[in-house]
């Protein structure tokens, strides 16, 4: 079977995901996925997923083209979890490091004709991690903008066309977002992040060449890290 073999790891929320791939676009067939129920934290889980879909799949190392990674935005310990799993990995068995956005994966699911598609992540604190897709007709969603972290409302001003929302950041902002009359909700069941669809686009891209350092790779986190954000505050209050 023709199309590049991609191992793809998502924990950027709670329920995270491991799955193995081969193949881009027409050709994607999805040949294994291990999804975790949330409570369990990635730590103890995330390994032992890694093993099952080899195992499942029953393929060697030598067999994987590359490794695709979840880099966020989403949650700042899930996050580097997986990113740190993924490294390793990449380093131990010495196979390239895809980078995917973690709201780009989940746009991806909105499917093709949907045309406006904003995906959504709860950032706490009243605010979401949200970014504007348009889909292609080959179904891949291609950014109008860069991610962002604000209040629901903030990211739906100045849109004045249809617009399908879609990931979990939906589903808390529901009503809050349903103010809007140019929203759409995409069923809560297919907005969920999933490994598999970080692996379609970890193959595009790989496909284009485009790998990241493991060593220097680093989560997309958007928002500081609170410990970053009281330490500034805390500078500034001496200044």
């Amino acid at each position: 079977m023709d199309g590049f073999l991609i191992l793809a790891i998502e924990t950027a929320t709670p329920c995270g995901s491991v799955s193995l791939s081969r193949g881009r676009g027409d050709g994607f067939q999805l040949i294994a996925e291990a999804v975790a129920q949330p409570g369990i934290s990635h730590s103890r889980r995330l390994l032992g997923s890694i093993k099952w879909v080899m195992a499942a799949a029953a393929l060697s190392w030598q067999e994987i083209d590359a490794v695709a990674v979840s880099l966020g935005p989403g949650s700042f310990t899930g996050l580097r979890i997986g990113l740190a799993a993924a490294k390793a990995v990449c380093m131990a068995e010495d196979l390239p490091l895809v980078g995917v956005g973690t709201l780009e994966a989940l746009a991806l699911g909105a499917g093709t004709g949907k045309g406006l598609v904003c995906a959504l992540l709860d950032a706490r604190k009243q605010e979401v991690y949200g970014c504007l897709f348009r889909i292609g007709a080959d179904g891949l969603p291609a950014e109008t903008g860069e991610p962002r972290v604000c209040s629901p409302a903030a990211l739906l001003a100045g849109i004045n066309e249809p617009v399908l929302l879609t990931g979990p950041g939906a589903r808390v902002y529901r009503e809050e977002l349903a103010a809007s009359q140019w929203v759409r909700f995409q069923p809560d069941f297919l907005g969920g992040p999933r490994a598999s669809r970080v692996g379609l686009i970890g193959a595009e891209r790989f496909s284009r060449g485009e790998t990241l350092d493991p060593v220097t790779a680093a989560p997309l986190y958007v928002r500081a890290p609170e410990a970053e954000i009281n330490l500034r505050r805390k500078r500034e209050a001496g200044a």
